[in-house]
């Protein structure tokens, strides 16, 4: 006798379900207009809280009072602003402006909202990858040095001096002693301009596969007149220099690198036998079911889909993605001959771990 399993069709998980959805349209939307809010100057321009009309904010941020004031609607239905009926002013509360202007930095979610345009302009080549398998090259990704090298200046730079660098002991005394510094997959090079001009006395060399990228590093580090730093381009899966460096820096550059594997293993191979490689990569768990409880997990799963993982995948690697996690990371460590490998976390960044790793 066959029996039925079909299970009863609840409508309350289906209404529950649907209204989810519908808070996740919303968000999606109103993270867009934040995005345009931070590129256009609008939030700094409400900062000081004056309630303003459409044409008053138009007129103060320089913009078209047309796009303003569509933009506004999206804002005050949205909840991100105030709006008066009685007077059609609109306001930003103070509360608000903490995580959306840009003297908020270094929590201001705004730069992070930058993702959604960045990342949707490249959803149809992402969706031909998933018939081809194949990935979606770095050119393809209209701004994202840009958008990369804000976040950076916010989650990084800007915790270097009181966060980071104590998170290895002694690595401020010796770093203004002076040692050899190198930063694999160095972007446009924020990081390492701020520590080159903190200690004059290190020498610090930036490595990144991009043009654009070392291009950029370069001009910037010119425009400080900096002579104890250079930036080169390099293939760091054929980057070769053993016993090179004191300290091994990499900030979110491993799990989207074609083979980090080698990468690993070159770095390994560079350090010095008291070398430390410092290593900040996302937070999450190799495991799907240890990220359930992670509040950016479908973040960080979507930023991998969409890049991360496809990037790489792009470059023939192996596409571990940006969750590829803990788990799998302090294996890779140990298999590229660490042998000392602490995972620490920091209160100010909820997307990162960071890896002290010693051979």
């Amino acid at each position: 006798m066959c029996l039925s399993h079909t299970a009863k069709f609840d409508s309350a998980r289906s209404d529950a379900f649907s209204a989810k959805l519908l808070e996740a349209v919303n968000g999606s939307a109103i993270m867009l207009m934040t995005s345009i809010g931070h590129r256009t100057g609008l939030f700094d321009a409400m900062e000081d809280g004056i309630a303003l009309t459409s044409s008053e904010l138009a007129q103060r941020a320089e913009l078209s009072e047309r796009y303003v004031r569509e933009w506004l609607g999206a804002m005050a239905t949205g909840g991100i602003v105030t709006f008066d009926p009685a007077t059609k002013r609109y306001a930003l509360p103070k509360e608000h402006a903490a995580w959306l202007t840009r003297s908020a930095s270094p929590q201001n979610l705004s730069t992070t909202a930058q993702w959604i345009g960045v990342l949707g302009a490249v959803e149809d080549q992402v969706v031909e990858a998933f018939h081809h398998g194949r990935g979606v090259p770095y050119s393809a990704f209209n701004r994202f040095r840009d958008v990369m090298a804000e976040e950076s200046s916010q989650t990084t730079v800007s915790a270097l001096d009181q966060h980071i660098v104590p998170l290895v002991p002694d690595l401020q005394e010796r770093l203004e002693r002076g040692i050899r510094v190198v930063d694999v997959g160095c972007g446009s090079g924020w990081a390492l301009i701020h520590l080159a001009k903190r200690f004059p006395r290190s020498k610090f060399v930036g490595l990144d596969l991009l043009d654009e990228h070392i291009s950029a590093a370069n001009d910037r580090a010119a425009s400080e007149g900096l002579t104890n730093l250079e930036f080169k381009k390099m293939d760091v899966t054929h980057w070769n220099e053993p016993g090179a460096y004191d300290l091994v820096l990499t900030f979110d550059a491993v799990h989207d690198q074609a083979r980090p594997d080698l990468v690993l293993a070159n770095i390994r191979k560079a350090l010095k036998g008291d070398g430390v490689y410092l290593m900040q990569d996302i937070k999450a768990s190799t495991p799907v079911e240890k990220n359930m409880e992670n509040p950016l997990a479908p973040f960080i799963y979507t930023i991998s889909c969409m890049h991360c993982m496809s990037v790489s995948l792009a470059g023939g690697g192996m596409g571990l993605g940006a969750a590829w996690g803990k788990e799998l990371a302090q294996q890779m460590l140990a298999d590229a001959g660490f042998k000392q490998v602490e995972v620490c976390e920091l209160p100010h960044d909820m997307l990162n771990y960071y890896y002290v790793c010693k051979p």
